[in-house]
Parts: C-alpha cells; structure tokens; sequence
C-alpha cells in the first residue's frame, strides 16, 4: 500500500529518517462531524505518523445504533477533510479486528475514552482490547451528537427564542436522550473554550510572500458538506484561505430562530479543523470592512449562493470588496444548508428520539456494571 513520504507540514516522514512508520487507525459512524471527532482525530495522529480512518456504512450504523443524520457518502467525504486524516476507509467493520488492522498495517486502534456498543450490547473494540492493540484518547467533555440533535430538536418547540448562551444544557439533553437512563459520556456537561485547544486546531502558519489570500465570512453552524464543498471550491482561488465567523448575536439576528445550533467558540474549531482552512477571526464583523481587506492583505472575498442579508443599516456587507473589484460568487454545486440539516431531524424527530435513548440506556447499564466492579467486595 502506498504511503505518504512527506508529511503535511513539509517535515520529512519517518521512512527518510530511516524510522518505521507507525501507522493508526482509528474508526466510527463520524455522524454529524464536529470538534470532538476532529479532537479525537488530532490525538489519535500525534500517537503516529500516519492515520486512518474507518467510517461505517448506513447499513451497519442503523442495525446497531440506527438510523444516521448524514448518508454514507457525506460522512466520507466530511472525514477525509479533516486536516489530521491521512486516508479513509469507506464501510469500515462495526466491530474491529485484528484482520482490518493487518491488512491496513496498522500497529494499534485509537478511541476515546467512552464506549461504543453492537446491538447487542458487545464493545465493539473488545477483540482489539484482548490483544493488546488498544489505545484511548481523552474524549471532548462538552459536545455530542446527542446534545446536538436535541439543539435541534429544541426549535420545534414554542420556547426557541431563548438566548443560547442561556439556555440550559440540562434542557437539550432531555430533548436529545432519555429521561430515565443517562450515558456518562453525554450527560451535562458544558463545553469550555481554551486558548490551548484554539492553538491545538489552528494552522500556526502566515501567508508566504506571494501568496495569493482569500477571505469568506458566515455562520459555518453545524460544519457540514456543503459548507465542505464551498471552501473546498473557495480555496481554489488562491492560497492562503481565512474564514470570518460571527457572532452568535449577529447570526441571530439575520438567521432568527435558535440559531446557531452551535455556539461561536464551537465553530470555530469545527472550521479549523478543516484542512483548507487556514485561519479564523473569530467573532469577525458582518460587513467586511476596508480595515479589515487591509489588515490581512486580502486579494479576493468569496460568497456562496445561499442568501444574504443585508447590514443592519441596510448596507450591502460586501459593498467594499465589490468596490475594489474583489468579489466573486462561488457556486459549489451543492446546496445543502444547515436548515435543510435541522430539517431531517425534524422529520425524523420520533426515530432519532428513540435511537438515542437506546444508545443512552445501553451505556448507562454497561457504566453501572463497570463501577460495581470497581466497589470492594463486602467482608464476610
């Protein structure tokens, strides 16, 4: 099999320096790709040199945990664009064996440290385990594709106005799981920005002279494929590629509702770990400014085909960029958005409701038999 020589950084791979690659593999459904995936990601590639990742099959995923929110072809696609993935298996086994990481050459299996369960109630790394060839990762406290599903499910209700950095985590959690058996993994627990984990994700590079700079701005709320595609189809127009994410106010304002789904600091890094990004102003200002064309150099501002609302004072937000002749329309040809995702779970309210409180139950019982083998046995 072939393998990469040069790493993403431009450093030399372990074979120039006369070192064994240590190949990782690393698998999941990867529904609904957010940080905590990419997070897991980046953990599992600093244990080696070159990652891969399984990703399930739509078939697999609703026998044993049901039915997914992405089809199988957006969640390859989604994985393959996070920057620290190497290659991607598409219908990885549920259950990982000794025989996928042979043959992919693979010297162990990272996972978080939560539980991934059959339907039948059988840890799917257990064979991985028994041998040896098991390591974990520290899971991201704070964010879960439950939770994110009962974000979603919450805008069904007559109380979605409520103010996101107010709204209660607890109130989510009832929406996305059940009432009478909660999973450790996806309990309460509010996600706490860093500047360590920014600087973990983030690029660390600046532009090379020459380089040719390119500036998009917008929401980016539930990182999905056709944002992917977008800035797949963005970055093409230069270089060196910087995304403006708003506020959550500012969203607020012009998309209504409950949006965002996903709070700023929660973009942020879902955009970071994109590999054709290479920087964020976080929290950047709607109307892109001649200051701020100016302060990063700036040659070309591009836009997708979603809709856009004007400024708060009626002004076009790309009124600048346009005046100097460095405003260009992308058409990714994919015309996926975040409603049409907020959508499917809607519509499928009732299924999705009842995976998850399958999935929280089977955990919660496999947690509660763990910790009684944890308690010392009673004296005699």
């Amino acid at each position: 099999m072939a393998s990469n020589t040069t790493s993403s950084d431009g450093n030399s791979s372990p074979q120039q320096q006369g070192k064994r690659q240590v190949r990782v593999w690393c698998d999941g459904c990867y529904d609904m790709v957010h940080f905590g995936h990419a997070n897991s990601l980046r953990q599992a590639k600093a244990m080696g040199d070159y990652l891969i990742v399984g990703v399930h099959s739509d078939v697999e995923i609703t026998e044993h945990k049901g039915p997914p929110v992405f089809t199988e072809q957006e969640r390859y696609k989604m994985v393959r664009a996070i920057k620290w993935v190497d290659e991607v298996v598409e219908n990885a086994p549920y259950v990982t064996t000794l025989e996928t990481l042979d043959h992919y050459q693979c010297s162990f299996c990272v996972h978080g440290d939560d539980i991934t369960l059959t339907a039948d109630g059988v840890d799917t790394y257990h064979i991985v385990k028994t041998a040896n060839r098991y390591k974990e990762c520290k899971r991201t406290a704070g964010v879960s594709t439950t939770d994110l599903v009962g974000r979603m499910l919450l805008a069904t209700k007559t109380h979605f106005n409520v103010d996101q950095d107010t709204l209660e985590k607890g109130q989510t959690e009832e929406l996305g799981s059940s009432h009478s058996a909660q999973s450790p993994w996806t309990r309460l627990c509010r996600f706490l920005p860093t500047s360590q984990k920014i600087v973990q994700f983030a690029d660390g590079r600046d532009p090379n002279p020459g380089d040719r700079i390119i500036y998009v701005a917008g929401t980016f709320d539930l990182f999905h494929v056709g944002h992917l595609d977008f800035l797949e189809k963005a970055k093409a127009e230069g270089d060196y590629m910087i995304v403006g994410l708003h506020t959550d106010q500012v969203v607020n304002r012009y998309k209504g509702s409950n949006y965002p789904i996903m709070n700023l600091h929660e973009r942020t890094l879902c955009v970071l770990a994109c590999r054709y990004v290479n920087e964020v102003v976080i929290g950047a200002p709607y109307t892109v400014t001649a200051e701020l064309m100016d302060h990063f150099k700036v040659d070309i501002v591009c836009h997708g085909t979603t809709p856009l609302a004007q400024d708060s004072d009626g002004s076009d937000p790309y009124g600048e960029p346009k005046q100097r002749n460095k405003f260009k329309h992308i058409d990714s040809g994919n015309s996926l958005t975040t409603a049409d995702i907020v959508g499917r779970i809607i519509e499928n309210r009732l299924r999705y409701e009842e995976r998850n409180m399958k999935k929280e139950a089977k955990e919660a019982a496999v947690y509660e038999a763990f910790m009684k083998t944890k308690q010392p046995a009673a004296d005699n």
